[in-house]
């Protein structure tokens, strides 16, 4: 099993991207259709929970992704977005929610806001999610898409690195980039019994990198699993880190 959110498509991003996506956009029965032969494909890829393909099935993709790319929204894959960053496909997106394993009002920490999708899939499934972005173009970019289709996530532009601690302890934390380690500042803001997903490897194109849970049985102890290979774009590193 692979986790894959990198992609290897040589599109430049047209320089309308931010716009188009604060433009409102149709959700009609052709784009509802994709998503229910979309569902299909990631039940039969052994995505077992149905309210994950439910809130896949609801949430409206193509709204994240520029229309040069909308034609092939529901297809199984990663796409860019700016900032060299991309949008995970689905099929990652279910993965790690289920990993997951949190249930409506848990709070939910994700490092990595992207585009907006996966914190979309996490709000649909009721979970208080606070979401952290480092490129300031993309944290634009969701704060008034999320607001625009109704969620309401907490969203801050920032170093994911370090967390939210002021609103810790959460009972998940999910990463949606490669980081070269598990941060202990992310570990320590778990609540017992809470868990951390995340992609850990050094290599930048993903090959080395492997998806990993953490789960905090006590002050001081973790379990941790590995899930499988994963294919991640690198979180960026602070500065104020060296």
């Amino acid at each position: 099993m692979i986790f894959e959110n990198s992609h290897n498509l040589s599109t430049i991003i047209p320089n309308h991207f931010t716009i188009f996506l604060l433009v409102k956009r149709e959700d009609n029965y052709r784009h509802k259709g994709l998503r229910k032969q979309l569902v299909k494909e990631l039940r039969s890829q052994k995505i077992c929970s149905e309210k994950i393909l439910a809130a896949i099935e609801k949430v409206p993709r193509h709204f994240f992704l520029d229309s040069t790319f909308e034609q092939f929204a529901y297809t199984n894959k990663a796409f860019p977005i700016p900032a060299g960053q991309t949008i995970s496909q689905p099929q990652t997106v279910a993965q790690q929610t289920e990993l997951l394993n949190c249930s409506p009002g848990d709070k939910v920490l994700e490092i990595g806001t992207g585009s907006g999708y996966q914190c979309a899939v996490l709000c649909e499934l009721g979970m208080k999610v606070y979401s952290i972005e480092r490129q300031k173009e993309l944290h634009n970019i969701a704060v008034s898409l999320l607001a625009e289709m109704g969620y309401e996530p907490t969203l801050y532009y920032g170093d994911g690195y370090k967390g939210k601690e002021v609103f810790a302890p959460y009972q998940g934390i999910i990463v949606t980039c490669g980081a070269p380690e598990a941060p202990s500042s992310l570990l320590s803001q778990l609540t017992i019994g809470g868990r951390l997903v995340i992609p850990v490897g050094d290599s930048g194109d993903g090959k080395q990198q492997r998806m990993l849970t953490y789960d905090r049985i006590s002050e001081s102890e973790f379990t941790k699993q590995d899930h499988g290979a994963a294919a991640f774009v690198p979180m960026l590193v602070s500065k104020s880190r060296g």
